[in-house]
């Protein structure tokens, strides 16, 4: 009885478990504190890169494209695209594929495409075209392009044909919308320097 009436320490006993209470409370914010930091930080170059991706995509698709399309029976396309879009402030563009699998992507459905054309959904494997944007600071983006999928449209009236000839009929009734190409394009936009910044965008072009 004498032993169990021994209260000498319970006040170490209980010191110790608010110590380790209060240790573990300090382990969870600070857990938590870091993690939301982690979140914040992908967050961020998640909508850099992406707003790099919508940038590229506006230029792909506005200027880069039409400009392809105006000149894709050039034997020097590449060379031509790069210098019409290079020089000192450039944005350094490249042509990967071949002017054969380009053309054929630009004027075939995409089942009569050669081997060797890939329309993967990756635009980062075997891409089209690459270009930079450049960034206020820190490295530039990386913008890889990729025709993934044509599909010929209905008649073309655009006065600009790519392949046959363009048909334009005076007729009564309902006028339909003339979408003679459509292409499914990859587009991801990625800081240079590393590859965890990065974004992916899908367009659908009708020329």
């Amino acid at each position: 009885m004498h032993r169990l009436n021994n209260n000498k320490g319970v006040a170490l006993v209980t010191a110790l478990m608010l110590t380790l209470i209060s240790l573990t409370i300090v382990m969870a914010l600070m857990y938590m504190i870091t993690q939301g930091t982690t979140v914040s930080s992908s967050y961020k170059r998640y909508k850099t890169s992406l707003e790099a991706g919508y940038g590229g995509t506006e230029l792909f698709s506005k200027d880069i494209l039409p400009y392809v399309l105006r000149n894709y029976a050039d034997p020097n396309l590449a060379a031509n695209a790069q210098n019409a879009f290079g020089g000192e402030n450039g944005i350094n563009l490249q042509l990967l594929s071949t002017l054969s699998c380009m053309q054929s992507k630009l004027t075939l459905p995409s089942t009569q495409w050669p081997a060797g054309c890939s329309n993967t959904s990756d635009p980062k494997q075997n891409p089209d075209m690459t270009f930079n944007l450049m960034a206020e600071t820190d490295s530039p983006y990386t913008i890889y392009s990729k025709i993934i999928e044509t599909l010929i449209g209905n008649t073309d009236i655009s006065g600009l044909q790519l392949e046959g000839a363009g048909v334009a009929e005076a007729q009564s009734g309902i006028t339909p919308v003339h979408f003679p190409y459509l292409y499914r394009i990859e587009l991801q936009g990625e800081r240079s320097a590393t590859s965890r910044a990065q974004a992916n965008l899908e367009v659908l072009y009708a020329y």
